[in-house]
């Protein structure tokens, strides 16, 4: 059996601080260290590893579904194990007693793991390496999230000598490791939300990943701790666990790892069970910049020409989750400068801007978007950023605030950018103060990335092109020369989505050549139309222009944008 101890044929090449870590860390993690001290990647450590170990790699192992009851998820997740269909194992036999159990591992076996496998089955045993990230991924599709805790809340019980206070306190322990797992696995995946939702007979989780919600795979057992769950989270809130009528808000301070998330926790009662939600807040989160948040060169500098007048309003518009913060964020860190004194009102802070002096609001003592730019104005601030104008109020205050040498930020939720002009006189703002305000309105949305790994160019059918550009109200003569299209395809760096990461689009309007039609208080449309000959281009032609360079597909791009009220 080989030692689960650094091989001496590697050892040699790493520095004692760094063997050191290695054998401190976690199994899952210490192939990544590996490779950072070998200075090598993923697949060069993994070949190195089989060379001294005499192990054989699966770049892409499958898991052998018939042996998963062989392995109990606990061990599976302890020691970061599965069980994996080989070449020279057909799969109509792996399940039986005699067969061999294959197994895949990012680090190599050692006695105690072998001695503890042979507990639950008789099974011989056949190592392989893997990379530590599908090792992980298939136990977390197979077993579940969290198995391994609910798995040892389990099997307390079946030691004898066990007293009801003891199950208890292992059943709260699990509980516990279960919720943290879920949150760490949430935040590996990149995922902006959690929603725990009781169903009948189940308790579902899904994760919001790139703006699309993902199930999440979970233990068997889950709905006998469904309650205990629901609770914990209410505790980590600071809230109020007996009341279960009413809806609570909450919040989380979390830490796991390198990860620091301010996390907003939501429940509401339903018919089963209270639905729980977390908003993930990443304290750590990358700045974004006008090029990260995809910003073309023509665009930014419409933009970076309007960040640099003294006063007047720059408004972002679209719809929840369209990324209205973050380029926010970014128009902030671009004009930030030791001359300048910004002051942002938000809810909730979600980054950082060194420098800046920024306020959460807070309306259950009367903290509003609207009260508290009252007192910022006597602050003496040069920029203000306000979270969202969502009356009357705000809008005033902040069209004061624009008229008398200010430069203000802040969003609305329109469709499109005329929208936002329309959307504030139907508040009851003055239509002479919305045209002397207002510099510049940004509609956005966001599109998911095609993996640039896996994504392939398709031939398309000209005659299909031209009448789905048609529905987007673009020009059908745009499909001319277009023969192909990059698609999604799926592979381990997108986790088989075809996607990975997203990208904006943008609708930018510069409302001074509408000064006549916003004072007569013109539709929407009618904006619209006046905006596009004085060559704005449009939400749809901002995506149509991001699939023909391969950035992401048309097919996602449709899912993405609605036609309807635009």
């Amino acid at each position: 059996m080989i030692d689960d101890h650094l091989p001496a044929a590697l050892a040699g090449r790493l520095s004692e601080a760094a063997q050191k870590s290695l054998q401190e860390s976690v199994r899952e993690k210490r192939l990544a260290l590996l490779a950072a001290g070998l200075g090598l990647g993923e697949t060069g450590t993994l070949d190195a590893l089989a060379r001294a170990t005499g192990l054989p790699v699966l770049e892409v192992p499958q898991v052998d579904p018939a042996a998963l009851s062989a392995l109990p998820a606990r061990l599976a997740h302890e020691y970061q194990i599965v069980p994996v269909l080989t070449g020279d194992q057909p799969e109509e036999t792996s399940g039986l007693s005699t067969a061999p159990l294959a197994l895949a591992t990012a680090w190599p076996p050692n006695a105690d793991i072998a001695d503890w496998i042979a507990t639950f089955t008789p099974r011989p045993l056949v190592w392989h390496l893997a990379p530590a990230d599908r090792v992980q991924e298939l136990i977390n599709a197979n077993y579940g999230v969290g198995s391994g805790s609910l798995d040892d809340a389990d099997e307390s019980g079946l030691a004898p000598a066990t007293t009801g206070a003891e199950l208890e306190a292992d059943a709260d322990a699990a509980v516990v490791r279960f919720v943290t797992e879920v949150i760490s696995q949430a935040v590996t995946e990149n995922a902006t939300d959690i929603h725990f939702e009781p169903q009948e007979g189940e308790l579902t989780i899904r994760y919001r990943v790139d703006g699309i919600l993902i199930p999440v795979p979970l233990p068997e057992n889950l709905l006998r701790f469904q309650d205990a769950i629901i609770s914990r989270l209410k505790i980590m809130a600071r809230m109020n666990i007996s009341e279960k009528r009413l809806p609570q808000d909450g919040r989380i301070d979390f830490r796991a790892g390198g990860a620091a998330l301010d996390i907003r926790v939501s429940t509401i009662p339903t018919i089963y069970a209270e639905s729980v939600s977390l908003r993930l807040l990443n304290q750590r989160k990358m700045a974004y910049t006008m090029d990260s948040i995809g910003l073309t060169p023509a665009e930014q500098a419409q933009i970076v020409k309007v960040l640099d007048y003294p006063h007047g309003i720059i408004l972002v518009t679209g719809p929840t989750g369209s990324g209205k913060s973050t380029s926010l964020n970014a128009f902030l860190r671009k004009i930030n400068s030791s001359e300048l004194r910004i002051v942002t009102i938000e809810d909730p802070i979600e980054y950082e801007v060194p420098g800046a002096n920024q306020m959460q609001t807070h309306a259950e003592i009367g903290l509003t978007f609207a009260s508290a730019l009252r007192h910022v104005l006597r602050q003496d601030p040069d920029v203000i950023m306000v979270g969202e104008i969502r009356d009357l109020d705000t809008a005033e205050i902040a069209i004061r605030a624009s008229l008398t040498g200010h430069l203000v930020f802040s969003t609305l939720h329109t469709n499109d950018a005329p929208g936002a002009l329309t959307r504030l006189t139907d508040m009851g703002v003055e239509p002479f103060l919305v045209a002397s305000a207002v510099e510049l309105v940004i509609a956005q949305r966001l599109v998911r990335r095609l993996c640039p790994d896996c994504a392939r160019k398709q031939p398309v059918d000209q005659a299909a092109l031209r009448a789905t550009l048609e529905s987007m109200q673009l020009d059908p003569a745009e499909a001319a020369g277009v023969t192909a299209l990059a698609e999604p395809v799926g592979c381990r760096s997108c986790r088989q989505t075809g996607f990975r990461g997203r990208i904006g689009l943008f609708e930018i309007l510069q409302p001074k050549p509408l000064h006549d039609l916003i004072v007569r208080r013109e539709s929407s449309k009618a904006l619209g139309t006046l905006a596009r000959a004085h060559g704005m281009r449009t939400l749809q032609q901002s995506g149509w222009e991001r699939v023909k360079s391969g950035h992401t597909s048309l097919q996602e791009l449709l899912r993405t944008i609605s036609t309807s009220g635009e």
